[in-house]
């Protein structure tokens, strides 16, 4: 930054200042002229102030940017390394080495003390030969040629039209694309270097100065003492961080045709504010800011996002059917009709203090189930699961757009030893490919440390299943306390109030162990001693899912597929744990499905909104409390000091923001039948998910380091996975959980006009109530008002009548309906695994486009080597026939001759 403009702002101001003052003029004779006369001052001075404030920012953001330089205004910021005022003997030795044998890398250092003195600053540097020499170690790929193939092969008549998605091009450009290849100092001339102090982006900078500095020795007698990520962990330096670009809040927005300050303005007004929610990212922007890891999980979030406007307008469609359906569904018609079916004596749904009921009670509840269950759910749930494998299929290939644009195609990781590891490991081994003696963990010490690890993830996976278990007890208890409460409200809507009310329990219950557990999973993958990052990671990726997986959906898993099919039938109840089990309504036990499951998923993105949101500014603001701040001194602070201020980036990155959506990704389809509107909640969460997400990292935490990522790791193999447990448990939901096969099967098989009147009646069984048991300890009601003597009740099931020489026994209707769930579930799920192989078979994982310009690339950078081979040939050879000419030349010539052929 040219301090020659800030000096220039400053006297500008100044100037502004002096000018804006108002010589004190003699009272007018008309006092008309003299209130004229004050309006027109007033409106001067209001006129200057808005001057003198306009300059006033300009200056402050014209010094906030030349914060971003050494002193000398000239050399930029690369990396900053934090260490307090006070330290050890060691720990100053152990930095002084480490930051000379910096020096001697190349880069140049620059130290600046806080005004308080509780930190020191170190500013980086990395000249151009520091960065084109790491350059091609890694290596990094940089452009050769502007590409000159034209992807799109046909343009549609939509693709003219305006885009009301799109970012404005002026202040977002598409940027040019180019071919690649990977950089070298002998090739230079082959690469288009415009600008070198801009060749290299501020995010490729930072990855360049990052890599040395995992590198760097920091103990001259101990080659294995190298990284300042294990100076981190000693408390050498307290933090390590690139410096942002300067502020992302102007008084000046962009789109008031105002320039924007820096690239981090941009993204701030353009991707992390709530106003454009509608907005496409702009990705390339993204990933020249943050680099490739970042951006890769914001692409993939923004397509699935994307994808799921399909599912939820199905999703919406299937719901709206439903509902305009109800009045035609014969069965909730006939259980709302007092006078018919909904007369009948239902045995008592709990012990002690339950009694008999009629069916019309559950006239509400039978409405609601045909509104989640209904013909349109079986599409929905073979249509969920052909979009999820589209959309796996789909993001591959948009996935290999990103790689090739982002230069990622042949990228491999490399992978470097852990701190800790090296730290806590004493036995060493030498290493066949480096030839450096390197720490190991023998086979001895690591089994004992994974059975550990094991034998704590499954006494937590029993300690959910204990809350899930604590959850039923809390069913059955409100659920006998409602039914003979007073109120009439309270005993027709028992059911949905104790569904709604456990599953907010549930909810509070799975956040407590998700809070407990995340610390147990970080000691666990601790003490297993991994070696690399990507062990840590994937091993601690593994824990927290299964963990997860198991906390989540243990409690909608047994709504599903267990309650009200092993508590018994009446008579014959099962006490072997104490209590008799609860039993679902004889509408089904998909809306109490759809309760917890919408409750359980809204539930936890509105807590995990609510945390990305405030948690970072009520942290923020607690720092900001500690930094000096006087009154006197009205100048902002320079970016590295605010900086650091900021929250550091998690030591696991995106893990929590990929598990998230993850978990989000299971609900949507894995119970895709018991809950239709859950695309619809998903998708409205994460189109603020996006924002929340750019807010935190363009605004809440330090800026991180950039990383090089070819695509989003193992979470792709888990989605997968999720796909295919998703079309067995849909199959099973609709074969087993929903009234769809026994209504089907009456309708065509024992129904004399295919209609379903008098379904509910042949799916209610008879119980003579002198059978019950004296467990059941059910209330002698002898006579009930409005019915008479009870001697006969009905439950759902299909049993013999007890006047029946089989009583109890099942019926061939049961059998029949059993023999049709098994066929459809086997039906179903053979049909969707062979449209989704289908579909994964008939669109290939790479666009043909991408496959033609990747070719093309390999020619270009092919052909450039050549070239410089033969360039440097010919310059050999020129050489050699000049010093054959030069030793050739005869004494008696002329000295000017010899002159002439030096």
């Amino acid at each position: 930054m040219d301090r020659r403009s800030i000096r220039g702002s400053e006297s500008e101001m100044q100037t502004l200042s002096n000018d804006g003052k108002v010589s004190e003029q003699e009272p007018a004779e008309n006092p008309g002229e003299e209130l004229l006369e004050n309006e027109s001052e007033h409106i001067i001075n209001m006129d200057d102030k808005i001057k003198i404030e306009e300059a006033k920012v300009r200056a402050e953001e014209e010094n906030q940017q030349a914060s971003l330089f050494f002193d000398d205004g000239c050399r930029k910021i690369d990396f900053v390394l934090v260490y307090p005022g006070l330290n050890s003997s060691k720990e100053l030795e152990l930095r002084e080495t480490f930051e000379k044998n910096l020096e001697r890398e190349g880069l140049e250092l620059e130290r600046e003390e806080r005004k308080d003195g509780k930190y020191v600053f170190v500013k980086i540097h990395a000249p151009w030969d520091v960065l084109t020499r790491v350059a091609e170690l890694i290596p990094l790929k940089m452009p050769i040629k502007e590409c000159d193939i034209d992807s799109k092969k046909q343009i549609w008549c939509f693709e003219s039209c305006a885009n009301p998605l799109a970012l404005d091009p002026t202040i977002v450009p598409k940027q040019t694309g180019y071919f690649t290849a990977d950089f070298s100092r002998v090739r230079e001339d082959m690469f288009i270097i415009d600008n070198k102090d801009t060749f290299f982006t501020n995010a490729q900078r930072s990855l360049i100065v990052n890599e040395l500095l995992l590198r760097t020795q920091f103990n001259a007698n101990d080659s294995s003492k190298f990284g300042v990520d294990k100076l981190l962990k000693l408390g050498v330096y307290s933090s390590a961080y690139p410096l942002h670009d300067g502020y992302y809040w102007s008084h000046n927005s962009i789109t008031s045709e105002s320039k924007p300050l820096n690239d981090r303005h941009v993204l701030y007004e353009m991707w992390a504010s709530a106003k454009k929610w509608y907005k496409l990212q702009p990705m390339d922007l993204v990933r020249k800011y943050f680099g490739e890891k970042i951006a890769i999980y914001c692409a993939w979030l923004g397509y699935y996002t994307y994808m799921l406007l399909l599912a939820a307008l199905v999703g919406l469609l299937v719901f709206v059917f439903g509902l305009a359906s109800l009045p035609f569904n014969t069965p909730s018609e006939e259980i709302c009709d007092k006078e018919g079916v909904g007369r009948i004596v239902m045995c008592p749904l709990c012990d002690r203090n339950c009694s008999y009921w009629s069916l019309y009670t559950s006239c509400v509840y039978t409405r609601l189930t045909h509104v989640f269950d209904n013909y349109a759910t079986v599409f929905f749930a073979g249509f969920m699961a052909v979009w999820s494998t589209a959309f796996l299929v789909f993001w591959k290939r948009q996935e290999a757009v990103y790689q090739y644009n982002w230069d990622m195609t042949n990228f491999h990781r490399e992978e470097h030893i852990r701190p800790d590891f090296e730290v806590k490991v004493k036995s060493r081994k030498l290493n066949p490919v480096t030839k450096i003696e390197e720490p190991f963990l023998p086979w001895y010490r690591k089994i004992p440390r994974q059975l550990t690890s094991i034998a704590v993830v499954l006494f937590m996976v029993f300690s959910v299943l204990a809350a899930v278990f604590g959850v039923i007890m809390y069913r059955i208890i409100v659920l006998s306390v409602l039914y003979v409460a007073p109120e009439v409200f309270l005993q027709q809507n028992a059911k949905i109030i104790t569904s709604i009310t456990a599953a907010l329990l549930c909810l509070i219950c799975i956040s407590l162990l998700n809070m407990i557990y995340q610390r147990i999973a970080i000691w666990l993958t601790d003490l297993e001693y991994c070696r690399t990052e990507s062990e840590y990671e994937d091993s601690f990726i593994f824990k927290m899912f299964v963990f997860q997986f198991i906390n989540y959906y243990a409690s909608i898993f047994y709504i599903a597929f267990f309650k009200g099919r092993i508590g018994g039938r009446p008579g014959d109840y099962d006490y072997r744990l104490g209590y008799r089990a609860e039993e679902c309504d004889p509408g089904g036990c998909l809306v109490e499905l759809c309760i917890q499951l919408a409750t359980v998923m809204i539930g936890k993105q509105a807590l995990n909104n609510f945390q990305e949101v405030m948690w970072p500014k009520i942290l923020n603001w607690y720092r900001k409390l500690s930094s000096p701040k006087k009154a006197s001194d009205k100048k902002r602070r320079p970016q590295w000091e605010v900086d650091n201020d900021l929250l550091d980036y998690p030591p696991l990155g995106l893990f929590e923001d990929y598990l998230e959506m993850v978990i989000q990704y299971g609900f949507i389809t894995i119970f895709a039948a018991a809950f239709p509107l859950a695309p619809l909640f998903a998708l409205f969460n994460n189109v603020i998910e996006i924002r929340l997400d750019a807010y935190k990292l363009v605004t809440q935490w330090k800026r991180p380091v950039s990383c090089r990522a070819q695509d989003i790791g193992i979470w792709y193999g888990i989605l997968k996975g999720i796909t295919y447990i998703g079309i067995i448990t849909n199959g099973f939901i609709i074969g087993w959980t929903s009234d769809f096969i026994p209504k089907m099967v009456y309708k065509y098989s024992f129904s004399e006009d295919n209609s379903l009147a008098g379904y509910v009646n042949s799916s209610l069984s008879y119980f003579n109530v002198s059978e019950f048991q004296k467990e059941s300890n059910i209330p002698k009601q002898d006579f009930i008002e409005g019915y008479g003597t009870v001697s006969i009740c009905r439950y759902s099931d299909y049993r013999e009548p007890p006047w029946s020489e089989n009583k109890y026994e099942y019926t061939s209707l049961y059998w029949h309906v059993f023999c049709a769930r098994l066929a459809f579930v086997i039906l179903f799920e053979h049909l969707v695994l062979f449209l989704t192989w289908f579909v994964s078979y008939m669109i290939p994982p790479i666009p043909g486009d991408i496959q033609l310009l990747v070719l093309r690339e390999l020619y270009l950078a092919k052909e450039a080597r050549y070239k410089v081979s033969f360039d440097t040939l010919d310059d050999e050879r020129s050489q050699v026939r000049q010093r054959k000419v030069t030793t050739e030349v005869p004494d008696e010539m002329p000295e000017y001759s010899s002159a002439v052929l030096a």
